[in-house]
């Protein structure tokens, strides 16, 4: 009995991922309930103060205005008709009381009027398209068609803040038949994904309190692709190259095109690739070697965690954004080389694997929708270290190395599996990045914000072996 008070008192013990993570005694790093309350608490005041920051909750409120079909004037109205029938109410004014009704009744009919007025309009977009580049200028041309004659309206275009300010075109008078032409630019200049239009055509009653909102083209999406770089990496399937030395614990290499020697059979080897004439001439079984095992898989881990990141303003981080187009820049690299992608975040894997150049439009787009979140690293790490990719090349994009995923990092290097370690340099935590990755015998590049980025790739920090 005293055994059993004591196991309930210490809880139930954590359960052991499966495969090499178990035999090593990560344990599982499934986040708890509270840990998601936190996380998705967390996330909503971010989400929140970005939209401060870049103007979409100021948006939404005059949309929400919008909605109820009341121009300044007519909102100027019905807060002057409140505050008249209040003072009404208080001096007991009967002709301050028929001002207020009077009012009232203005915006009624103010709304009525505008509801009733019906346009028939068309309008297309050109020289808009689904996708673009970071950087890149959109020139846009409105047409607007009308089925009937409209007078006295004002062609809206919504942009989001970081393309451009919401455009606006004054129609005088348009004909039957009549097309109405207007040309705006769009300036592209961060990755993401943003919303353009509705394209509205507003009309108003003749005392210009209300207004009616006419959707004449649907929204569009737009889709910013991050601007990358021409580089160059050197995916290796393990850390010990030269045969026969392996590392403590590995699965068979992975054979390369070039003969590099024999060696002695070990357990675990592919039976195809024993020389049975050299086994029978020295009685031992003897086995093929390449001289080198390359990989055709990569897997790139971006760090996606906004508490590592830095903080600029409008919703923005340089060190993401230099995480985004590090990331981007080797998988284009890799898919064009012939290899098979795996694009994962915090929060789980950013696509299905990728193969082949036909995919880079996949791959970019998983890269223009990516965002910051609040699920740490470790939680990936771990899952990559219960079961470790051997026979990948793996990329690890991040501005923090805490103890919790060195730890993890070294169980990856362990299995013989060849680690880069992209550390963003942004503030003097994060220029310990290089070191710890390098004792862990990872190969570690530095990359900074601002910088040339192939020439930062380029430098290699050698890796010591752990």
């Amino acid at each position: 009995m005293a055994l059993l008070s004591r196991r309930r008192e210490a809880g139930p013990a954590p359960l052991p991922t499966s495969g090499f993570g178990a035999r090593l005694g990560v344990t599982d790093a499934t986040p708890s309930g509270i840990d998601k309350l936190r996380r998705g608490l967390a996330g909503r005041i971010d989400r929140f103060r970005d939209d401060l920051e870049t103007g979409a909750f100021g948006l939404r409120i005059k949309e929400s205005v919008a909605k109820l079909g009341l121009t300044r004037a007519g909102a100027a109205a019905v807060a002057s008709m409140i505050i008249v029938w209040i003072a009404a109410r208080v001096v007991a004014g009967t002709a301050m009381y028929l001002f207020a009704y009077g009012l009232l009744l203005a915006v009624i009919a103010g709304v009525m009027l505008a509801r009733s007025s019906r346009l028939k309009l068309e309008a297309t977009r050109e020289g808009l398209f689904p996708r673009t580049s970071e950087g890149q200028r959109l020139t846009v041309v409105l047409q607007l068609t009308a089925k009937r004659r409209a007078s006295t309206l004002v062609l809206e275009e919504r942009l989001p803040q970081r393309l451009g300010q919401t455009v606006r075109v004054p129609v005088a008078r348009i004909g039957a038949g009549q097309v109405v032409q207007h040309e705006y630019t769009l300036r592209c200049q961060r990755r993401g994904v943003y919303k353009v239009g509705p394209l509205v055509a507003v009309s108003s009653d003749p005392l210009g309190l209300a207004t009616r909102r006419t959707v004449v083209a649907p929204e569009f999406e737009l889709l910013v692709h991050p601007d990358i770089d021409n580089l160059s990496d050197r995916p290796l399937t393990r850390q010990f190259e030269e045969p026969p030395v392996r590392p403590p614990i590995s699965r068979p290499w992975p054979s390369g095109l070039e003969f590099f020697g024999m060696r002695e059979y070990s357990r675990g080897d592919d039976l195809r690739r024993i020389v049975w004439r050299a086994s029978a001439r020295t009685g031992r079984l003897m086995v093929r070697e390449a001289e080198q095992g390359v990989t055709d898989k990569v897997v790139i881990l971006l760090d996606t965690d906004r508490s590592g990141h830095s903080r600029d303003g409008e919703g923005l981080s340089e060190s993401f954004e230099a995480g985004v187009r590090t990331a981007a820049s080797l998988a284009t690299f890799h898919l064009a080389q012939g290899f098979t992608i795996r694009l994962e975040g915090n929060d789980g894997q950013l696509t299905m694997p990728l193969r082949g150049i036909a995919n880079q439009l996949a791959l970019m787009d998983a890269y223009a929708r990516v965002d910051m979140g609040r699920t740490p690293l470790v939680t990936t790490l771990s899952r990559l270290a219960a079961n470790p990719p051997r026979d990948s090349h793996v990329v690890v994009i991040t501005p923090r190395l805490g103890p919790a995923e060195a730890a993890r990092l070294r169980l990856i290097v362990r299995t013989g599996a060849s680690v880069l370690v992209v550390a963003l340099i942004w503030d003097e935590e994060s220029v310990n990045i290089p070191a710890l990755a390098a004792e862990l015998g990872c190969q570690v590049s530095a990359v900074r914000p601002g910088t040339d980025l192939a020439a930062d790739l380029a430098h290699e920090v050698s890796g010591v072996s752990a």
